[in-house]
């Protein structure tokens, strides 16, 4: 009898693609598991049938047992064998849960390094732009400076330049009018 794990465990209603996809991944491990010989699995799609014909659970449980220990099953194998299908579920829980942190790790704790990074490297950069930003302001005050003292310094020069040229012709003249007075008196 083949078993269709699915549909005795009536789970498949409603379910979104990853739903899907995780019931076919369980159903298959516990179908890879199943034990050889007449055991819960087998048990559990007997009375599945036996309640898809209208039978209550408690009829049919009773009915497939019956049925079931003609063939070897017990009470205690049947319980026996169920708790092998919850150890094989507790299984790949405890792997799809491993999987689930692998994935944090890289996927979420990794991102988080990488903001946590990228935040430390923009204070970094406003903490340059904001010093930049301070020697700009310093320079340009030094430049403001410069250029009120180099007009001081030009203004100071054009007098300084008009008083000696205002000297000099000055004196220029004089000795001009000297020489001129020499040649002419002597």
């Amino acid at each position: 009898m083949s078993l269709d794990l699915k549909s005795i465990f009536r789970i498949e209603n409603n379910l979104d693609d990853k739903g899907k996809n995780f019931l076919d991944i369980i159903t298959s491990v516990l179908e890879r598991s199943n034990l050889p010989g007449f055991d819960y699995l087998e048990f559990k799609q007997s009375m599945d049938a036996l309640e898809k014909m209208n039978m209550d659970k408690a009829t049919a449980i009773k009915s497939a047992y019956a049925t079931a220990s003609t063939v070897g099953l017990t009470k205690e194998k049947l319980l026996k064998t169920a708790s092998h299908y919850l150890e094989i579920l507790s299984k790949e829980k405890s792997e799809f849960e491993d999987a689930m942190q692998n994935q944090i790790k890289v996927k979420v704790e990794g991102k988080r390094v990488e903001v946590e990074n990228l935040r430390a490297m923009i204070n970094n950069y406003k903490k340059e732009i904001e010093k930049l930003e301070n020697q700009i302001l310093k320079s340009q005050e030094t430049i403001d400076t410069s250029d009120k003292s180099i007009q001081l310094e030009e203004d100071k020069i054009a007098k300084t330049k008009i008083s000696f040229e205002t000297i000099y012709k000055s004196i220029h003249e004089i000795i001009r009018k000297d020489m001129d007075n020499f040649s002419q008196y002597l």
